[in-house]
């Protein structure tokens, strides 16, 4: 038996380097005997030579994993971007969730992605939720999981596995586990009737993977968070009847940490049950600290050999990979105009769109991972030559992103607000309905979702259709 194939180290495109600097590194791994990596960013085309090249090296099948809620194109250039889930939900529309599956599985299978960490099962049932927010598709539990499990029915049918998350939920947090342990103190009766109905189907409907929650449930147990809780994959196990591979949301996170250290954690993730490691710190430690946990039998020979049946299942019975499908960017540009064509969630939809310059307001600076573009609509309203009589247009970005620790909008993005808004002819909120909810007045307001490329064409061709 080979336990590090549970180890899935992580692999994170550099802008100066490409993936030339982890070369070393991803090739140790595989000597190591991991099972394979989650990528993160790069065109579509260089990573697509990766997972090749990585897969000739290893000689044996790989999984290669990335986090991808709003269509292959969130992670690679030149692949498709999908609205979040929250816009999807939006819509009730069925059929639009599946073919979102099964666009994003399609084009990740062609560049070697074939394990889709999405969708979030998680529900917006927490205002105060710092993380969640958009990426779930609604706070109805009977209509969440109905997204969830056509979404992973489109994406298996484009040729991926999925892996909803976090299990048992994290919609109800007001800590984000990147930053911090969060503890939800609520009954399993009330976890039965909500948050855990999305699994439950999923898990009916035949999902292959479930990723924990590094967050900490006293009802299920009372001193670990769900990765390192045995109590908690057991009730995933037979009271909800999955049998196919748990992974761990990614071990370098904060709501993973351990006092015993990082190494231990993954010892105590698959003495609980956990099958599949995510973003391990140090794949070499992480190693010796399972043959060392082995061979002192603080993790049993059978539960390796169980969580290696789980992982062999991934990647010698993948789905049928599908043909990419052509009209990807066309069909997800239509469902930007659908998710906005009942947008404009305050003012006449006979507004037109002569605007006095535009301001922009980006509650998404600061952190490790720098936001996208915000002069997609910038450069559309200056190239058009608007005309000046109708206000400014204000453009507020505001997205969940990990290092914030916070819903809403921050100080500064509030005073920035209260100068412009007297003067604003029309605000575009790129976020979750609820940062509309913090814009006081009645200016008209049009809600885009997400800062993502996808979303702010929309909103060009939105305004374009109102010029007088």
């Amino acid at each position: 038996m080979i336990p590090a194939r549970l180890l899935i180290p992580a692999l994170r495109w550099a802008a100066d380097s490409g993936f030339a600097h982890l070369e070393r590194d991803a090739k140790e791994a595989l000597d190591l005997g991991v099972g394979g990596f989650i990528i993160f960013g790069g065109p579509a085309p260089v990573v697509g030579q990766l997972t090749d090249d990585l897969t000739r090296y290893a000689s044996r099948p790989l999984l290669f994993a990335a986090d991808l809620e709003r269509g292959a194109g969130q992670q690679f250039g030149g692949l498709t971007e999908i609205p979040p889930p929250g816009a999807l939900g939006s819509l009730d529309d069925r059929d639009a969730v599946r073919q979102a599956g099964y666009v994003t599985a399609t084009e990740a299978r062609s560049i070697g992605i074939n394990l889709v960490l999405a969708p979030v099962a998680d529900l917006d049932n927490e205002p105060l939720n710092p993380i969640v927010q958009s990426r779930s598709f609604g706070s109805d539990p009977v209509g969440v999981a109905d997204s969830v499990v056509a979404w992973v029915e489109g994406c298996r049918e484009g040729g991926c596995w999925a892996s909803i998350k976090h299990f048992p939920g994290h919609g109800r947090t007001t800590i984000d586990s990147h930053a911090a342990l969060p503890v939800v103190d609520t009954t399993v009766a009330v976890l039965e009737g909500t948050d855990l109905a999305p699994f439950r189907a999923a898990v009916a409907g035949g999902v292959a993977t479930v990723m924990t929650a590094h967050v900490r449930y006293p009802a299920l147990d009372t001193e670990h968070p769900a990765t390192y809780a045995a109590a908690v994959v057991e009730y995933l196990r037979t009271t909800i009847g999955f049998d196919g591979a748990v992974l761990t949301d990614a071990l370098n996170m904060a709501g993973a940490r351990r006092e015993d250290g990082a190494d231990e954690g993954v010892v105590a993730a698959v003495a609980a049950g956990v099958d599949l490691l995510l973003y391990p710190e140090h794949a070499g430690r992480s190693v010796a600290a399972l043959d060392g946990a082995i061979e002192r039998g603080i993790i049993s020979q059978d539960r390796i050999a169980s969580a290696l049946r789980r992982y062999h299942t991934l990647v010698d019975d993948l789905p049928t990979a599908a043909p990419v499908y052509e009209e990807a960017h066309s069909w997800s540009e239509a469902i930007a105009d659908r998710v906005l064509e009942h947008a404009l969630v305050r003012g006449s939809d006979s507004l037109t769109a002569n605007f006095d310059g535009c301001v922009v307001i980006d509650d998404d600076l600061g952190g490790p991972f720098p936001p996208g573009p915000t002069d997609l609509i910038t450069r559309a309203l200056a190239e058009a030559s608007a005309h000046t009589d109708c206000g400014r247009l204000v453009l507020v970005f505001a997205e969940p992103r990990g290092w914030k620790e916070r819903a809403g909008l921050g100080d500064a993005s509030r005073r920035a607000l209260q100068e412009v808004l007297p003067a604003a002819g029309l605000v575009v909120v790129f976020g979750h309905p609820r940062i509309a909810d913090e814009i006081p007045g009645d200016v008209p307001l049009l809600l885009a979702w997400h800062r993502q490329r996808l979303m702010q064409q929309a909103v060009v061709r939105w305004l374009e259709a109102r010029r007088r």
